[in-house]
């Protein structure tokens, strides 16, 4: 998240934090697709992980990006830890571990090398409520954290009923988005048995705040249900200016009532349910529009190639239409099935007889027949569908990158992932 949301408007019942949600329909205007990818910073010389402070650490890598950009800054208790473009919506922000995340490396969805305890850590203050949090709710909150990468997109909706149908789709296919975009196979230098480690670490993280939202598949599904999920979600932190409060564990119900026992007398305003919003880490997460969370990142043909898949699938109506149809009868035990197995399994996993490989193959074939039927040109006439083709190309195949990395370490990589720093690296824009 490139900043904390500051809106003050003090909000008193669960009908106005239903409200805000649906304030985000796009119920005319058009609809767009943004997207957020994390890069793992290292250096060249030695491939040792990126400190925050130093004359080349990640602080000075900011201040010379703030001088050259001229954006505005993001700064924690004096430390900067971002920058925001306040005319174009760009951000670029930290992640726990020196993550660099750009909304609008390494290219692996999980740090290759370093143990956590050789992770910088970034001044952040919600990071360090977060940090002392997750231990007690999870055995790989931290890893999250710190050494995992990846691209998510943000997409819009029309009206309720259209986030509900969205939300729906990308939750069901989030298991191939994984398998597509695997490419996370080593942990502490050598390989980890997984194909996508980062997708694996979200399942014992914290259950309260993640997983597959089986009530968003049951009748009256709406504003109000997520508005009751995520109050039920355990608060992080309270904003209060420059400050931060460690809340964490406590209820937002108990901040809608002024009765939090960690800050009495406070009242719930819209930047703490923005902010509590983006604590919440769902397969798919709704907030003014919907997130889709399950891609490791990768090489920027596939960055763009989410952006493509996603207009695809959810703009065209008649292939989201036939995306429902796709997933219409998985049961919520098919769903939870398939998401356990993909990040192990990739393409290889199973439901309902059909592997994800097929699953994926329907699901980029309806996205370039929606991208087809949209018709936007660029200067040399091709469509967006072209855009399409990195995917393409993976599921044509049935390997992901994460078995590319794996057959080149256990082959001329020779049992070190040392090569990774310099094959699966970007530089000056390209892969």
């Amino acid at each position: 998240m490139a900043r904390d949301v500051v809106d003050g408007e003090v909000i008193e019942t669960r009908d106005a934090l239903a409200a805000w949600f649906e304030a985000g329909a796009k119920r005319d205007g058009p609809l767009r697709v943004g997207t957020e990818h994390e890069k793992i910073l290292f250096y060249r010389a030695g491939h040792a992980p990126v400190p925050y402070a130093g004359a080349t650490g990640i602080a000075a890598l900011l201040e010379g990006m703030n001088a050259r950009l001229g954006w505005e800054r993001i700064e924690d208790d004096g430390a900067l830890i971002g920058l925001y473009d306040d005319h174009g919506g760009e951000a670029i922000s930290l992640e726990p571990g020196g993550q660099f995340e750009l909304s609008g490396a390494p290219s692996l969805g999980m740090s290759p090398k370093w143990t956590l305890a050789e992770t910088p850590i970034m001044p952040k203050s919600r990071y360090e409520i977060m940090r002392r949090y997750m231990p007690k709710v999870g055995s790989r909150g931290l890893d999250m954290m710190f050494r995992t990468a990846t691209v998510q997109t943000n997409f819009d909706f029309r009206d309720e009923r259209d986030m509900v149908t969205k939300l729906r789709v990308a939750v069901a296919l989030q298991p191939a988005i994984t398998a597509m975009f695997a490419n996370s196979p080593f942990t502490d230098g050598k390989l980890n048995g997984f194909l996508s480690a980062r997708s694996e670490i979200w399942r014992d993280t914290d259950p309260a705040r993640t997983g597959t939202l089986p009530f968003a598949f049951e009748p009256g599904m709406g504003f109000e249900r997520y508005v009751d999920y995520a109050l039920d979600v355990p608060m992080y932190f309270l904003k209060r200016g420059q400050a931060y409060i460690d809340v964490a564990g406590a209820s937002f119900r108990d901040l809608l009532d002024g009765r939090l026992a960690a800050a009495p007398g406070e009242r719930a305003t819209i930047a703490d349910w923005a902010n509590h919003l983006s604590t919440i880490f769902p397969e798919v997460r709704l907030k003014r529009y919907l997130e889709m969370r399950g891609a490791d990142v990768g090489p920027p043909d596939r960055i763009v190639a989410m952006t493509a898949l996603t207009a695809g699938l959810f703009y065209d109506p008649d292939s989201l239409s036939s995306a429902a149809a796709l997933v219409e009868d998985w049961t919520a035990e098919d769903r939870q099935a398939l998401r356990d197995a993909a990040p192990r399994l990739g393409f290889a996993a199973t439901i309902r007889g059909r592997t994800l490989r097929d699953v994926a193959v329907d699901m980029v074939t309806l996205a370039r027949q929606g991208l087809v039927r949209r018709a936007r040109r660029n200067d040399a006439g091709e469509d967006e569908a072209v855009r399409l083709a990195p995917l393409e190309a993976i599921v044509a195949a049935g390997r992901s990158s994460a078995e590319v990395w794996i057959e080149r370490f256990e082959g001329p990589w020779r049992g070190s992932v040392e090569p990774a720093f310099e094959e699966a690296t970007f530089r000056n824009g390209m892969i």
